[in-house]
């Protein structure tokens, strides 16, 4: 067999055909891409679960403060009484601020996510609910 021949079918035989090791490679080159995309939909599940928290926070004192003769500290009691019940550590530092000008009132529910990421303190949540008080009116008027 010349030389040449020789040299080939060895490099073809041995370092081409020859794949151990190949899927330590690829699960080195694959894994952290697959665990870093975990942790980005955990961190988004975390992140939508607050959202809701705080949004149903702010309806449920939106609620109370418009009912008919109440404040908007009725409502700002109520929608701590609800984040005291539901945020756990899901939602932390959370604040509620409620105002109305008479015809209207809003309530405001801000706080922080929880975080997964080192050295991430958390995203920032704001939601808010508003809608009309209700009031005695005649007919007519």
């Amino acid at each position: 067999m010349p030389s040449g021949a020789r040299i080939r079918a060895w490099w073809d035989g041995r370092r081409w055909g020859d794949d151990r090791g190949d899927a330590s490679i690829q699960m080195a080159i694959v894994f952290p891409v697959i665990l870093l995309t975990t942790i980005a939909v955990i961190q988004a599940s975390m992140w939508y679960y607050a959202r809701e928290i705080a949004l149903t926070a702010a309806r449920e004192g939106l609620t109370a403060a418009r009912a008919y003769q109440a404040s908007p500290a009725d409502g700002t009691a109520r929608a701590q009484e609800v984040l005291a019940r539901s945020a756990g550590d899901s939602l932390r530092g959370y604040g509620v601020t409620a105002t109305s000008d008479g015809q209207r009132v809003r309530v405001q529910v801000s706080g922080t996510a929880l975080s997964m990421i080192p050295g991430l303190s958390g995203l920032t949540i704001t939601q808010s609910a508003s809608g009309p008080v209700e009031r005695w009116t005649t007919a007519g008027g």
